[in-house]
């Protein structure tokens, strides 16, 4: 499936998954206010007939249609325009809430007239659950004369309570759209992370076959005998299988350096080192190309002493691959500036070029595993997309920090900060 036909299907999953939260949210929602409706009318039915109740009981009409008053969503009134026992409206509230099959705590209070105030009376809990009682505050009805409150502490929790088929059945479609979602960013990382080695195979590949063959024609053109009669013809294939080796051992090289840090342990042979000694060493080896295009290497190593703690092995490598960026990834003449600055507790050093850029939307992913950045127009550029990848790695295991300011056309300047670090002795993580 082509990339843009498995853009669409992610899309369109990705609508379709948030859709089901969404509308699940949503019947959550609506069986839940549905819920609380019914129990605040089965609420009104009950305090309607204990009314009714205490009425006929102290053998005084009604006078109100309606006595029932809800203040909240937790408080109700009830009038019932006569005195009112405690005992007695205790046994007709627990008579009728289990008659509807209310198992709901409440705790209720009667007006006294004399105080002028509640008067708290009772809490009925099915559960026996006594922690919320007395904590209810019973609000004056102005309008009543013999009334009582009522209020139900957990009122919220026992409506979530009567929905848990629809809770567990949400929790499981819930948890089986996250495991798809998983599932589909896992097969997608896996099909990107594929995409990627083909792509270093293939450059690989690309990257030994042009010496190998062009070594194996100079071998063919050396071994016929004639060639002895012409020793500048001789002296050229020479130097020409010479310089293909040169290239192949170097990307060999590469790869196994890479295949070191993959093994996401690496061992550290930390020493004393004179970081500018090997800034030169390292720059050296450069100067031809660097001179063959006319360009130039300058240095501002103003850091003093130079020295500090780390791999020399793997400090050269980094050098290496800073230096060989700015080399290739450079149009016309390479301007190349080299330069160390002291820093408290430890140095900074830092490779500027006057290459092609990297725009700010590569940046972030030009130290990643085989990513390679868009040259644009630059085709001669090859590369295995693991000289950063493998700077980064090293940087870090030295419990350094690198970044790098560039945009296009305007160069790139990669900055590592060396802060002196105490090392622990044995196997350093490079991934985190």
């Amino acid at each position: 499936m082509k990339n843009k036909g498995i853009r669409l299907v992610v899309l369109f999953g990705a609508i379709f998954i948030v859709g089901i939260i969404f509308f699940q949210i949503f019947w959550v929602t609506e069986v839940y206010n549905i819920k609380q409706k019914q129990l605040v009318e089965s609420i009104n039915s009950a305090l309607y007939n204990v009314a009714e109740k205490i009425s006929r009981y102290n053998n005084t009409p009604l006078q109100n249609e309606n006595p029932v008053n809800q203040f909240t969503k937790r408080y109700y009134t009830v009038n019932v325009y006569s005195a009112i026992d405690p005992k007695v409206l205790e046994h007709f509230l627990q008579t009728e809430f289990q008659y509807r099959n209310l198992e709901i705590d409440y705790e209720f209070a009667i007006y006294d007239c004399d105080l002028d105030s509640m008067k708290y009376s009772g809490f009925y809990s099915p559960s026996m659950d006594t922690s919320a009682m007395g904590k209810a505050k019973f609000t004056k009805c102005d309008d009543c004369v013999y009334y009582f409150g009522i209020h139900f502490p957990k009122l919220g929790t026992y409506i979530v309570g009567s929905m848990n088929m629809w809770i567990v059945f949400s929790i499981l479609l819930l948890t089986a759209t996250i495991s798809i979602s998983v599932a589909i960013f896992v097969i997608l990382k896996q099909k990107r992370l594929s995409e990627i080695q083909k792509d270093f195979i293939n450059n690989m590949t690309h990257e030994f076959k042009t010496p190998i063959s062009t070594i194996s024609i100079s071998a063919d053109v050396i071994s016929n005998p004639e060639i002895i009669t012409t020793p500048a013809r001789l002296s050229n294939y020479a130097a020409i299988i010479k310089e293909q080796n040169s290239r192949l051992e170097s990307q060999v090289e590469k790869v196994l350096q890479f295949a070191d840090v993959d093994k996401k342990e690496l061992k550290l042979n930390i020493e004393e080192i004179d970081i500018h000694e090997i800034i030169l060493n390292v720059s050296a080896n450069f100067n031809v190309n660097v001179e063959k295009r006319n360009g130039k290497i300058s240095f501002d190593l103003n850091a003093t002493p130079g020295i500090i703690k780390a791999d020399k092995f793997h400090l050269i490598n980094i050098f290496y691959n800073l230096l060989d960026n700015a080399v290739k990834y450079c149009k016309e003449t390479p301007e190349i500036n080299i330069s160390t600055r002291n820093q408290k507790d430890g140095l900074v050093f830092a490779i500027k070029d006057n290459g092609i850029g990297i725009k700010k939307e590569h940046q972030k992913k030009m130290f990643d595993k085989f990513y390679r950045v868009p040259t644009g127009n630059v085709h001669n550029v090859k590369g295995f997309g693991i000289g950063l990848n493998y700077v980064k790695s090293i940087v870090e295991t030295h419990g350094w920090k690198i970044f790098v300011e560039s945009s296009i056309n305007s160069g790139s300047e990669f900055v590592i900060i060396m802060k002196e670090k105490k090392q622990k002795k044995g196997l350093f993580r490079l991934f985190k």
